[in-house]
């Protein structure tokens, strides 16, 4: 019981900071940004065209009338979520490193809160951060875009989404594995930009691609419809049982550390 309500007290001193620094709004804004933004540059994509089209026909390009449809504001989510993916991590890749290196956890430690709670807090509220602006920008963007348009034309949209969260939570259980022994938030984020960067080089080989987490933010083929769900299991599966791995991996190399 003593681990729960550590669990739950440590959770919300990290929610409450979170809103006290600001970075919680920050998070919210950047999100709720997105999410219109998706279908916002669907809209405004045949007034560009129109306004490019003098400069393009002097090149001796010729551009025709360019018609929007919901596919449009879909690739806008798939091209930008990595991008407020990118500033969780940047946010959250010092959520640990930066109380070790305060020594803000050792009045904690020393009244009998375990280190087990404070390493599975911190790593509930970068996920519950990360899945609630996620989703609120996936429903501000299904929203708008069938408003404007017919969702019903684009595939597995759902699905394709569900992928592309479950990659950027296992990218935040890298950040708790590689700060269970880093020294710094540096190292941190060197550590999971090694991971981002050699699963997306693994993509290119193509015997091992669809064994990739990577796979799951290539989402082109399934909203066509040209990919099933199907061809994306074993990927996700891989995803999933990583992140488990790395938070269990995490625990006793917490444990030995010394704040």
């Amino acid at each position: 019981m003593n681990g729960i309500r550590n669990f739950f007290t440590f959770t919300g001193k990290e929610l409450l900071e979170l809103r006290r620094s600001g970075r919680l709004l920050v998070f919210l804004i950047i999100f709720v940004l997105f999410g219109i933004m998706n279908p916002a540059v669907a809209k405004l994509t045949p007034w560009l065209y129109e306004s490019m089209a003098e400069s393009l026909e002097a090149s001796g390009l010729t551009v025709t009338e360019y018609n929007v449809t919901a596919m449009d504001s879909w690739v806008q989510f798939f091209k930008n979520m990595p991008m407020a993916m990118l500033v969780v991590l940047l946010i959250f890749g010092g959520i640990f490193t930066s109380e070790y290196a305060k020594g803000t956890l050792i009045p904690l430690l020393s009244k009998g809160l375990r280190r087990n709670a404070v390493n599975a807090a911190k790593t509930f509220t970068m996920l519950l951060v990360w899945s609630v602006g996620y989703w609120m920008s996936y429903a501000i963007t299904y929203y708008y875009t069938d408003y404007y348009w017919d969702n019903s034309v684009v595939k597995h949209y759902a699905f394709a989404a569900f992928g592309l969260w479950l990659f950027g939570a296992l990218l935040l259980c890298c950040i708790s594995f590689f700060s269970s022994f880093a020294g710094s938030t540096a190292q941190v984020l060197l550590g999971v930009g090694a991971v981002y960067i050699a699963l997306n080089l693994l993509l290119m080989v193509g015997t091992v691609r669809e064994y990739l987490p990577s796979f799951l933010t290539q989402s082109g083929d399934l909203l066509t419809g040209q990919a099933q769900p199907s061809d994306y299991f074993t990927a996700l599966l891989v995803a999933a049982v990583a992140s488990v791995a790395l938070l269990i991996a995490s625990v006793p190399i917490t444990a030995k550390r010394r704040v």
